[in-house]
């Protein structure tokens, strides 16, 4: 497949006639290999997902300790009283 590579703010992706841009990647280096490979390695993200969805998918805990900035689980309650 015939194309070309760009770079955008938030990374590379790469263009070809008749095909929706597809990206985007870290390298240059993987939007060329997925541009070779005919789009077969284009990441599975998708633009309505938010960090929020994602950390949740993962098991992250959206409530951050004021204390250390750190996900909740990252941390040993504190059970001193003040």
């Amino acid at each position: 497949m015939e194309g070309r590579v760009v770079k955008r703010p938030d990374g590379y992706y790469w263009e070809a006639k008749g095909v929706e841009a597809r990206g985007p990647f870290a390298t240059r280096a993987e939007a060329e290999a997925d541009l070779l490979a005919g789009g077969a390695n284009t990441p599975e993200f998708d633009g309505e997902d938010s960090l929020q969805d994602a950390e949740s998918e993962i098991g992250i805990s959206n409530w951050i300790d004021p204390d250390t900035g750190g996900p909740a689980e990252d941390n040993v309650p504190h059970i001193e009283d003040h």
